[in-house]
């Protein structure tokens, strides 16, 4: 019989996942290199991208597990294994609800690092004692401190949408963490990770010799999984998926590379897979959608209608400077930064002499998985539903009852909530943008993004649909637009049959209040 690796799925601590034989990408070449300096650093990378074991990895080193380390490639370059006292800082496993919340927090592992170096603070602030707590480890063990913090900012996130309780996160954070400062002489290393920088919230302000090495291109593949990795690491596991599917080794990269590569950390930086979505596929040996299921991003919905934002600039990329994305500010009416640094965003592109990034979907897990979550927030149509109704869409555009396709479109346009924008015709232009695109997890769908093309065009294995959508006009003006301006002709000599659909939609009733459908 033939044998099943174990694959790492939810192990965050490198000595377990060492200890336990799973399997490991080797990171500790770049490892090796991050520690040899003493600089304090800060990454930002999406939830589920290996930040806590990055940091885990980071401990067993400078713990001097030399053990660990057997037959990777830091076990060539470190010949000393020093050991030093870390403190290891998680504030990703709690919710934090009030103030209370976020210093019982800290009180746990503050009352642990004073077992092990002395309580002589146990009743001052939590930054004296953390202050108080190097100096006595570094003291007693004659060695410098190494801090790890991982999801610095968990509660920040959890408090975006409450100004007052944010403040309040913000003045203990930015005290105990500004505590990495003015204790520098007795700091050997210093990592801190989480999903977002926050700008004007900034809890490192006092710390402004804080690396960030989140966009700098050495660094772009710290964390996830690169094609080449993922061929050295996982050849076994992408065969037994290609022979499931009855496809090629090649087939099945290139359908992984589609649904879970694709996130770039840097203009020139390396395509990056997402290691959990990657280790679940090979877990259920299918395709599915593993990282959007991991916890729904609330706040990311409640940002974007609060700032009223037009998704198609989402599905279609978005052109814009790096501040624009790099750094979140609480205030601004801007969601992109915490959409980008959430990983639903990535860099697509840059163009050099208008120093100007464009940001896209990263792959095919996160662009449907976010677009059918946006579903029931835009329309009356519930989550559970959505897919379904995708889907017979689909059904009935491939068995060519365009009908019964326009009336199911109606129902989706019924649900518009009429408190949610002023602007019916973007509202409508975005429900049918979102249903357009996410018929091509099915069939080939392409929505217009320039003009002189159809508003859209669905290739489906007998024919090819031309849509075109009037707002206050009339379905017969839309058929006219095609044949005017052409819209047919790159697919005259395709073989299969061309049909036009022109559609009227009235911002009276919310809804098409017509349609013809002309087959050529």
């Amino acid at each position: 019989m033939e044998q099943i690796r174990k694959l790492p799925i939810g192990i965050q601590t490198f000595d377990k996942l060492r200890e336990g034989g799973f399997l490991y990408v080797d990171k500790t070449a770049m490892i090796y290199q991050i520690a040899s300096t003493s600089t304090p650093y800060f990454l930002s990378r999406p939830r589920r991208f290996g930040k806590s074991l990055l940091l885990s990895t980071f401990e067993a080193y400078f713990q001097g597990r030399k053990d660990l380390f057997q037959g990777l490639a830091i076990e060539q370059l470190e010949k000393e294994w020093e050991e030093y006292p870390v403190l290891h800082l998680d504030l990703n496993a709690r919710k934090y609800e009030t103030a209370a919340d976020l210093t019982a927090m800290l009180n746990q592992y503050l009352e642990k690092w004073e077992l092990l170096y002395g309580q002589e603070k146990k009743d001052r602030s939590p930054e004296e004692r953390f202050a108080y707590v190097i100096e006595q480890a570094c003291m007693q063990t004659g060695k410098q401190v190494v801090v790890l913090i991982d999801e610095y900012d968990k509660p920040l996130l959890q408090a975006v949408l409450d100004e007052n309780l944010l403040d309040e996160y913000r003045k203990i954070l930015k005290a105990f963490y500004g505590v990495l400062k003015s204790a520098d002489r007795y700091l050997r290393f210093v990592f801190l990770t989480g999903v977002t920088k926050f700008a004007q919230v900034s809890v490192f302000s006092d710390l402004n010799q804080l690396n960030d090495i989140s966009m700098k291109s050495p660094y772009a593949a710290l964390c996830g999984i690169t094609k080449e990795e993922l061929v050295k690491t996982f050849l076994p596991e992408l065969e037994r998926l290609a022979k499931r599917r009855g496809i090629s080794l090649q087939e099945v990269i290139d359908l992984m590379e589609r649904q879970y590569d694709g996130y770039h950390f840097h203009p020139e930086g390396v395509g990056m897979f997402n290691p959990f979505s990657v280790l679940n596929a090979f877990d259920a040996e299918e395709m599915g959608h593993y990282w959007f299921q991991t916890g729904t991003p609330t706040y990311l919905v409640d940002l974007l209608k609060q700032s009223d934002y037009d998704i198609r600039l989402l599905i279609d990329g978005v052109e814009v400077l790096a501040s624009a994305f790099s750094e979140y500010r609480a205030e601004t009416n801007n969601p992109l930064p915490m959409i980008y640094q959430s990983g639903y965003l990535t860099i697509k592109g840059y163009d050099d002499d208008v120093k100007l990034y464009t940001l896209g979907f990263p792959n095919d897990e996160v662009r449907y998985g976010f677009l059918n979550f946006l579903v029931p927030y835009y329309t009356n149509v519930s989550n559970d539903e959505t897919g379904f109704h995708i889907a017979k869409f689909m059904r009935e555009l491939k068995s060519g009852d365009v009908e019964a396709f326009m009336e199911r479109l109606k129902i989706f346009f019924s649900g518009i909530p009429y408190e949610l924008s002023d602007d019916t015709e973007r509202h409508y232009q975005v429900i049918f943008h979102v249903v357009f695109t996410l018929l091509g997890q099915f069939i080939r769908s392409e929505v217009r993004s320039s003009r002189g093309r159809a508003d859209a065009v669905v290739h489906t294995p007998t024919a090819i649909y031309i849509f075109e959508f009037k707002l206050d006009g009339t379905a017969d003006a839309a058929l006219k637009q095609i044949d005017e301006k052409g819209y047919l002709i790159p697919y005259t000599l395709d073989g299969r049959k061309l049909v036009k659909v022109g559609v009227n939609f009235s911002k009276e009733t919310r809804n098409i209040d017509e349609y013809i459908v002309v087959e050529e």
